[in-house]
Protein backbone atom coordinates (compact mmCIF):
# COMPACT_ATOMS: atom_id res chain seq x y z
CA UNK A 1 0.00 0.00 0.00
CA UNK A 2 1.21 3.32 -0.99
CA UNK A 3 2.21 5.98 1.56
CA UNK A 4 1.34 8.73 -0.77
CA UNK A 5 -1.60 10.94 -0.49
CA UNK A 6 -4.05 10.94 -3.32
CA UNK A 7 -4.32 13.99 -5.59
CA UNK A 8 -7.07 15.31 -7.57
CA UNK A 9 -6.40 16.13 -11.06
CA UNK A 10 -9.37 16.88 -12.60
CA UNK A 11 -12.91 16.01 -12.12
CA UNK A 12 -13.33 12.39 -11.41
CA UNK A 13 -9.71 12.09 -11.76
CA UNK A 14 -7.38 10.98 -8.93
CA UNK A 15 -3.47 10.51 -8.91
CA UNK A 16 -1.39 8.15 -6.35
CA UNK A 17 2.42 7.79 -6.44
CA UNK A 18 2.70 3.73 -5.68
CA UNK A 19 6.57 3.64 -5.51
CA UNK A 20 9.29 5.86 -6.14
CA UNK A 21 12.95 6.28 -7.10
CA UNK A 22 15.06 9.49 -8.76
CA UNK A 23 15.17 6.81 -12.18
CA UNK A 24 11.45 5.68 -11.65
CA UNK A 25 8.68 6.21 -10.38
CA UNK A 26 4.72 4.47 -11.05
CA UNK A 27 1.77 6.15 -10.31
CA UNK A 28 -2.00 5.03 -10.27
CA UNK A 29 -4.37 7.55 -11.73
CA UNK A 30 -7.87 6.67 -11.38
CA UNK A 31 -11.21 7.75 -13.62
CA UNK A 32 -14.14 6.82 -11.43
CA UNK A 33 -16.87 8.20 -14.67
CA UNK A 34 -17.38 8.49 -18.13
CA UNK A 35 -16.19 11.39 -19.64
CA UNK A 36 -13.61 11.95 -16.98
CA UNK A 37 -10.34 13.16 -18.77
CA UNK A 38 -6.49 13.29 -18.57
CA UNK A 39 -6.28 16.73 -20.25
CA UNK A 40 -3.85 17.09 -22.95
CA UNK A 41 -0.05 18.07 -21.89
CA UNK A 42 3.62 16.71 -22.22
CA UNK A 43 6.78 16.27 -20.22
CA UNK A 44 10.24 15.04 -20.92
CA UNK A 45 9.82 12.11 -19.18
CA UNK A 46 9.59 8.77 -20.87
CA UNK A 47 6.02 7.15 -19.82
CA UNK A 48 4.51 3.51 -19.71
CA UNK A 49 1.13 3.43 -19.56
CA UNK A 50 -0.58 -0.14 -18.55
CA UNK A 51 -4.50 -0.02 -18.06
CA UNK A 52 -5.29 -1.69 -15.22
CA UNK A 53 -9.08 -1.92 -15.60
CA UNK A 54 -11.31 0.50 -17.73
CA UNK A 55 -11.78 1.56 -21.13
CA UNK A 56 -9.69 4.74 -22.29
CA UNK A 57 -9.56 7.30 -25.56
CA UNK A 58 -5.96 8.36 -25.62
CA UNK A 59 -4.66 10.92 -28.19
CA UNK A 60 -0.63 10.49 -28.87
CA UNK A 61 0.44 12.42 -30.63
CA UNK A 62 -1.22 12.82 -34.02
CA UNK A 63 -2.91 9.13 -33.10
CA UNK A 64 -6.02 8.22 -31.45
CA UNK A 65 -6.65 4.99 -30.14
CA UNK A 66 -9.01 3.24 -28.01
CA UNK A 67 -7.52 1.00 -24.82
CA UNK A 68 -8.93 -1.39 -22.42
CA UNK A 69 -7.42 -3.79 -19.62
CA UNK A 70 -4.38 -5.38 -19.92
CA UNK A 71 -3.34 -3.15 -22.87
CA UNK A 72 0.01 -0.83 -22.36
CA UNK A 73 2.32 1.04 -24.30
CA UNK A 74 5.24 3.71 -24.21
CA UNK A 75 4.93 7.70 -24.64
CA UNK A 76 8.38 9.11 -25.99
CA UNK A 77 9.74 12.16 -24.15
CA UNK A 78 7.57 15.49 -25.23
CA UNK A 79 5.42 13.65 -27.08
CA UNK A 80 1.70 15.66 -26.63
CA UNK A 81 -1.09 13.31 -24.69
CA UNK A 82 -3.97 12.99 -22.89
CA UNK A 83 -7.28 10.61 -22.83
CA UNK A 84 -10.52 10.44 -22.05
CA UNK A 85 -12.43 7.76 -19.99
CA UNK A 86 -15.15 5.85 -21.50
CA UNK A 87 -15.44 3.03 -18.69
CA UNK A 88 -14.16 3.91 -14.99
CA UNK A 89 -10.73 2.64 -14.60
CA UNK A 90 -7.22 3.05 -13.69
CA UNK A 91 -4.28 3.44 -15.24
CA UNK A 92 -0.62 3.04 -14.25
CA UNK A 93 1.93 5.16 -15.17
CA UNK A 94 5.55 4.42 -14.77
CA UNK A 95 7.97 7.82 -15.66
CA UNK A 96 11.65 7.72 -16.17
CA UNK A 97 13.40 9.83 -14.75
CA UNK A 98 11.05 10.71 -11.84
CA UNK A 99 8.35 13.27 -11.78
CA UNK A 100 9.47 15.45 -9.40
CA UNK A 101 6.37 17.77 -9.90
CA UNK A 102 4.49 14.67 -8.19
CA UNK A 103 6.01 15.04 -5.00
Amino acid sequence: MSNFPTVATGENVVRQVLSDHEQLMVVAFRFSAEGAIGALHNHPHIQSTYVESGRFRFALGDETREVGPGDSFVIPSGQTHGCVCLEPGTLVDCFTPRRDDFL
